[in-house]
C-alpha cells in the first residue's frame, strides 16, 4: 500500500459551495417557529400509507446517502412533502419502534450505508476553516445505530475522512465499518500508517440473542482523496481478515455497504460468504445511487437500497425462526417509507401530540440552531415558480437548467466584467445544477444544494459566432469515436463517484411505466413521488403516488446565442470542467487554429455557485 504524505488535496469533484455576500435578508427570528408549525401542521395534506408493516421475527430500519438532509425537505410542491420529516421525527420514530418491537418480543436493528457528507447548507455551509459535516454529523451521533458504513463522499477530502475517523467514528464503538478503505495517519511513533478508517467487520448479539456477523463495504472508488485508500471488492474478499471474519457461522450476516444491489459488486461479496455459509440468512443494505431497489440472490437473502437525501426509510423484516434446521426459503418482505411525520405516526399509531419524544425534539431543536449559526435562512430573492431538472423539458420557462445558464450565468458573469459588451454563448454541463429550486424564498441554503459546484468559468475569445454556434451541438451529438469516449467518460465518472445517469435512468423508466396511468392516477387524487418496480415479490412503495413526470436533459447546456453575423467573433464561454472537450471539439470544427490549453483564459472570478444567488438578488426582489 502506497503512503502519500503532503497537505491533503483534493482529486476532482469535491462537492462544496460557498454562498455569494451581498444584501442578504434575514429570517432568523421567524425560522425555528416556523418550521414547527410546518413540521405538526402540514400546510398540504400529506397521504399517509395505505397498509400496516410486516413485521418479522428480525426487523431491520435501514438509512442511506442522507447527505446533510437532516432538516428534510421544507418546499411545498410536490413531492417535497412527502419528505418533509426531519432527524429527530425519524429520531422519534426509531424509539417507538424500538418499544414496539420489545412489545413484540422480536429484533429491531437500526443500520446506514453511507455518504452523510455534501448535499445542503446543514453539512456544507459551514464558515473558512470548517470540516464540511463536522457539525451536522454530531445529531446523527445521538440515533441509536447499529452499524454504520463509509461512502465516496466521506472521501473526496482527506480531511472529512479524517474528521470522521477522530470524531464521528468513535461514537459508534466499533460499528462503523469500513471493510476496504483505509487512511493514512501518524502512529504512536510518529510514522504513517494506513489504518481502517473504522472496523473491518463487527460481530454482535441483539437482544434476543441472535449472533450477528456484519461488514461495511464501498463499491471499487477512484476518486478518494490522497491518504485514503480503497481496496477494490473483487482484493478484498481474498484478504485473511475477510475469511477469519466469516469463518465462524453467525445466525445471520447484515452486509452493509456503499454500493447498490444491482448491477456491481454484491455478488462477488454474497458468493464469497455463500462459499463458507451455503444457507446462513444474509441481509444486504446498499446505497450510492440514490434509487428504491431490491435483489434477492438467492430464497435465503434479501438485498436492499433505500434512495437519498433523507427521502426514503427502507424497512426490512425476516422470520428467521422458521428457517432454522431447514434449507427452505425465508419469507422476507421489504418497504420503502417515505420520510415524514404522517408516516412515521401511522406506523407508531401516535399522533401529533404524542409523537415526539424529549430527544427527538431536543435533535431538531438543535439542527435548527445550526441552521440559523450557518445563517442559512439568508434570503437572495423569492423564486416566482419552480425550476426543475427532469421534470420539465429543456429548454422551457420551467426548468432550472435553462434558468441557469440562459439567465443566471449571463448575468452573474456580467458583473465587473470588461468583456460583458463582447457577445458571447455560454456552455456548461447539465450535471451542474443537482438539486431543483421551488417556488418561494430562495435562501444560501436552497443555492448549496441545488447550485454547489465550483466551477470556473473560461472563455476562448475571437472565435467566428458561425464556428462558436456549433460547439454545443456538436458536444451532444458526437459521432461513434466520441461516443465511445462518452462511454469511457460515464464509466470513470461512476467511479468517481457521480450517481446521476443511474438515477435519471431510473426516473425515466418510472415514468415510461406510468404512461396511461398517469391519468388514473390524477382521477384518484394521488400526489407526485415514487413508483417503484424492483426486483423483489410484492409492492415496496408504502405510499401510493403518481410517478413524476420525466425530461431527459442534453449531457450540455448552452446560452442562448448572440443576435450577430456569422462573421462576427465571439467568447466562447465554459466551465473548467469541460476544458478538454470542448476544445477537442472546437478543434474538429475548424482547421484554421489548433487550439490549445494555452488559448484558455479566466473569464470571471464568479465560480458557478454563485450565479443562482447573484441573479436571485437582482430579478426576484
Amino acid at each position: 500500500m502506497i503512503i502519500i504524505l503532503p497537505a491533503a488535496i483534493l482529486l476532482g469533484l469535491a462537492l462544496r459551495g460557498a454562498a455569494c455576500a451581498g444584501d442578504h435578508l434575514h429570517a432568523r427570528d421567524a425560522y425555528a417557529h416556523e418550521h414547527l408549525n410546518k413540521r405538526e401542521y402540514p400546510q398540504v395534506p400529506i397521504t399517509p400509507p395505505y397498509r400496516p408493516l410486516v413485521w418479522g421475527d428480525f426487523n431491520v430500519i435501514h438509512t442511506t446517502d442522507t447527505h446533510g438532509w437532516l432538516l428534510g425537505h421544507q418546499k411545498l410542491s410536490f413531492p417535497e412533502p412527502d419528505y418533509s420529516g426531519d432527524l429527530g421525527d425519524f429520531a422519534s420514530f426509531v424509539t417507538h419502534m424500538k418499544e414496539i418491537a420489545i412489545e413484540k418480543d422480536v429484533d429491531l436493528l437500526l443500520v446506514d450505508s453511507g455518504d452523510v457528507h455534501d448535499g445542503t447548507g446543514l453539512s456544507d455551509g459551514y464558515p473558512p476553516g470548517g470540516v464540511d459535516a463536522h457539525e451536522s454529523n454530531k445529531f446523527l451521533e445521538r440515533l441509536p445505530y447499529d452499524v454504520m458504513t463509509i461512502g465516496n463522499h466521506e472521501l473526496y477530502i482527506y480531511a472529512d475522512t479524517y474528521d470522521m475517523y477522530t470524531n464521528f467514528v468513535p461514537y459508534l464503538d466499533g460499528r462503523y465499518l469500513s471493510s476496504n478503505v483505509n487512511i493514512t495517519v501518524f502512529n504512536s511513533d510518529g510514522e504513517p500508517e494506513s489504518v481502517p478508517v473504522g472496523n473491518r467487520s463487527t460481530k454482535f448479539t441483539t437482544r434476543k440473542g441472535r449472533r450477528i456477523t456484519s461488514l461495511g463495504v464501498l463499491y471499487d472508488f477512484t476518486g478518494n482523496d490522497v491518504n485514503t485508500t480503497v481496496q477494490t471488492v473483487a482484493d478484498m474478499v481474498e484478504e485473511q481478515w475477510f475469511a477469519e471474519a466469516i469463518a465462524e457461522e453467525p445466525d445471520v450476516f447484515v452486509l452493509i455497504g456503499h454500493m447498490p444491489v444491482s448491477y456491481d459488486n454484491w455478488p462477488t461479496v454474497f458468493n464469497a460468504v455463500r462459499a463458507v455459509h451455503p444457507l446462513t440468512p444474509i441481509l444486504i443494505f446498499g446505497g450510492h445511487s440514490h434509487i428504491r431497489d431490491c435483489q434477492q440472490y438467492d430464497g435465503r437473502s434479501m438485498a436492499l437500497e433505500s434512495g437519498r437525501y433523507m427521502e426514503t426509510i427502507g424497512w426490512m423484516s425476516a422470520d428467521l425462526e422458521a428457517a432454522q434446521g431447514n434449507a427452505n426459503n425465508i419469507s422476507f418482505t421489504r418497504r420503502y417509507l417515505d420520510q415524514n411525520r404522517v408516516t412515521y405516526e401511522y406506523h407508531t399509531q401516535m399522533s401529533n401530540q404524542t409523537f415526539d419524544t424529549a430527544d427527538g425534539r431536543s435533535i431538531t431543536d438543535g439542527l435548527q440552531e445550526l441552521a440559523v449559526m450557518f445563517d442559512l435562512s439568508y434570503l437572495y430573492g423569492t423564486a416566482p415558480q419552480d425550476y426543475t431538472i427532469n421534470q420539465n423539458p429543456y429548454p422551457s420557462n420551467g426548468s432550472l437548467l435553462s434558468l441557469f445558464i440562459a439567465d443566471a450565468v449571463p448575468y452573474a458573469l456580467s458583473i465587473n466584467n470588461t468583456r460583458d459588451s463582447i457577445p458571447a454563448i455560454f456552455i456548461t454541463n447539465s450535471g451542474s445544477q443537482r438539486f431543483n429550486v421551488f417556488q418561494g424564498p430562495f435562501t444560501k441554503n436552497d443555492q448549496l444544494t441545488a447550485s454547489p459546484f465550483t466551477d470556473s468559468f473560461l472563455y476562448i475569445p475571437n472565435i467566428t459566432f458561425s464556428i462558436a454556434n456549433q460547439v454545443l451541438p456538436a458536444l451532444n451529438n458526437a459521432g461513434a469515436s466520441e461516443k465511445r469516449k462518452r462511454d469511457e467518460i460515464e464509466k470513470e465518472l461512476w467511479d468517481r463517484g457521480i450517481v446521476d445517469t443511474r438515477y435519471r435512468a431510473w426516473l425515466e423508466e418510472m415514468d415510461r411505466r406510468a404512461g396511461m396511468g398517469r391519468r388514473e392516477a390524477t382521477a384518484g387524487n394521488l400526489t407526485l413521488g415514487y413508483v417503484t418496480v424492483d426486483s423483489c415479490p410484492g409492492a415496496g412503495d408504502d405510499t401510493l403516488h403518481m410517478a413524476l413526470p420525466y425530461y431527459s436533459v442534453p449531457d450540455f447546456i448552452g446560452s442562448n446565442p448572440p443576435n450577430v453575423t456569422d462573421d462576427t467573433p465571439i467568447d466562447l464561454v465554459f466551465v473548467d470542467f469541460i476544458e478538454a472537450q470542448l476544445l477537442g471539439i472546437l478543434n474538429g470544427l475548424q482547421n484554421a487554429e489548433n487550439y490549445t490549453t494555452a488559448d484558455v483564459l479566466l473569464y470571471s472570478p464568479t465560480l458557478s455557485d454563485a450565479a443562482l444567488g447573484l441573479y436571485a438578488q437582482a430579478a426576484w426582489n
